[in-house]
């Protein structure tokens, strides 16, 4: 019978947390700008790793995909979100530092699994 980890857990509810922002601040911002759905690509990637690795023997490889995919979250929302809540801060910018928190306390999830398997805790 498949199992779900934490981190499994983690990778599904974050990826649908990003897509359910991103539908949010997409209706917010007045249905003008499609650019407010990249949460929602980075959380699709992320929930679909999740639910391909409730399959045993394609859970490492998925949950390596999924934190790849939370790294790449992580610095572009920070790295773009940073720089404009310091010079124009708007819904766009708190949407981008909003993808970078999600992907942070995603990564340290997974961080935090990793070790433990490695362990063999």
């Amino acid at each position: 019978m498949p199992t779900m980890t934490t981190s499994i857990r983690a990778a599904i509810i974050s990826g649908l947390l990003l897509i359910v922002w991103s539908v949010a601040t997409y209706y917010l911002s007045g249905g003008t700008s499609y650019t407010a759905f990249i949460p929602a690509g980075f959380g699709l990637l992320i929930a679909i790793c999740g639910a391909i690795a409730i399959n045993g023997s394609a859970r490492r490889h998925a949950m390596h995909v999924a934190t790849l995919v939370g790294l790449l979250g992580l610095l572009g929302g920070f790295g773009m979100g940073l720089k404009k809540v310091i010079s124009a801060p708007d819904l766009a910018a708190y949407s981008q530092l909003f993808l970078g928190m999600v992907c942070l306390l995603f990564l340290i999830i997974c961080v935090r699994s990793f070790i433990a398997a490695r362990r063999g805790a």
